[in-house]
């Protein structure tokens, strides 16, 4: 295992790669309060001129055991593995609500 590989929130917060600035706290928050999601596997960052201002998370698709989710902050954008059983409308509010904290 490389040694810049952490395991965070009960090991549910998979952190194989960096983690746009300010997305990592939100993460770590959602999960915390929310022991339905199993687990948060961020993915690839690239670089995008749309995501200016506050941290914004939005759903995108379904997946075999949860939903891709897309993070945008500070002139980037990273997609987020959640794995869940919640339906689109439940992670959406968790998400809201770890975003308003």
């Amino acid at each position: 295992m490389p040694p810049f590989r952490q395991r965070t929130a009960q090991g549910k917060l998979k952190i194989e790669h960096a983690i746009i600035d300010g997305v990592q706290d939100v993460l770590e928050s959602l999960l915390a309060g929310n022991p339905e999601i199993r687990s948060i596997i961020p993915g690839v960052i690239r670089p995008v001129r749309d995501a200016k201002g506050k941290i914004q998370i939005r759903i995108t698709v379904p997946t075999q055991n949860g939903w891709k989710a897309i993070a945008l902050s500070h002139g980037a954008r990273q997609e987020l593995f959640v794995s869940t059983a919640w339906t689109r409308e439940q992670l959406a509010e968790a998400i809201e609500k770890a975003l308003a904290a």
